[in-house]
């Protein structure tokens, strides 16, 4: 058999529990695809992005409903060899990827304030911009279960407001076009035990910027991600539920209990009809 569909055959044979089954659960539960779509499925090269694709590959196949999808891959300055990398695992998974370029990380290798929030910026302007190109009506990322909980995490911690990662939104600055998230509810660690068992290996990050403090412990320290893993780590010995927990609790916002909220530009406080009986 070949690699690509035993790979393929793992995502929902295996890992159809933990992988296969929760895909499906969030594409069905925030109606992610709709007949006649066509997808732009954007691969960084990583283990996200990449199981993304097989899982988006798997379902065209047996789909109720016709829809389309591209395989993009935005090179914003990759070095030789992880370009290749990523087009040999491409090759190896069978996935028909568009390559496309944009000089990205030379812009942010010279910014000191939040590079990595620039980079990722960047990117997603440029891969609404050639998606809609293409004909497409929606880019496709692989954010997953574990960064969503970590986003929840870092906002009441870091930006003292309550918030999540949406599982999809309308682009503010490309009219027509919206981002999905198909593997919202699939966990980091079981797209890792994917990878290992398919003996497959990714790109991590791979900007100058990573390469430049690969060999010190100041990004690592200062990562905010990183923070939040631990945390959530220290939780789950507490309460085996914790991520799930912290996951259903923006679906679940009790209004009655909260001091304030707001939505667009309206702001609403509690004492605004306190007295009101």
């Amino acid at each position: 058999m070949e690699k690509h569909i035993e790979v393929e055959r793992s995502i929902y044979k295996k890992y159809r529990k933990d992988i296969w089954k929760r895909f499906i659960a969030g594409i069905n539960e925030y109606q992610m695809i709709k007949p006649d779509d066509k997808i732009a499925v954007c691969i960084s090269g990583g283990k996200d992005s990449m199981l993304l694709a097989k899982c988006i590959e798997h379902l065209q196949k047996h789909s109720d409903f016709p829809f389309e999808a591209k395989y993009l891959v935005l090179d914003p300055g990759y070095s030789p060899e992880n370009r290749q990398r990523i087009i040999d695992n491409a090759k190896l998974l069978n996935i028909p990827i568009n390559i496309f370029e944009a000089g990205i990380f030379d812009y942010v290798d010279d910014i000191e304030s939040s590079p990595c929030y620039m980079c990722a910026r960047m990117r997603r302007g440029y891969l609404y911009k050639y998606a809609k190109s293409l004909g497409c009506n929606k880019i496709a990322l692989g954010h997953h279960f574990d960064d969503v909980i970590e986003t929840i995490l870092l906002s009441m911690i870091y930006g003292a407001e309550i918030k999540t990662m949406m599982p999809k939104l309308h682009s503010t600055n490309y009219e027509g076009m919206e981002l999905i998230r198909p593997l919202y509810m699939v966990r980091e660690a079981d797209i890792k035990a994917w990878a290992r068992y398919n003996g497959l290996s990714f790109l991590e990050c791979a900007c100058h910027f990573t390469k430049k403090n690969e060999n010190t412990s100041e990004m690592e320290m200062t990562s905010k991600r990183k923070e939040m893993k631990e945390l959530i780590s220290d939780f789950r010995k507490i309460n085996s539920n914790i991520e799930m927990n912290i996951f259903r609790s923006v679906h679940n916002v009790n209004l009655e209990t909260v001091i304030g909220y707001r939505k667009g530009d309206m702001k609403y406080n509690f004492l605004d009809d306190y007295d009101i009986r």
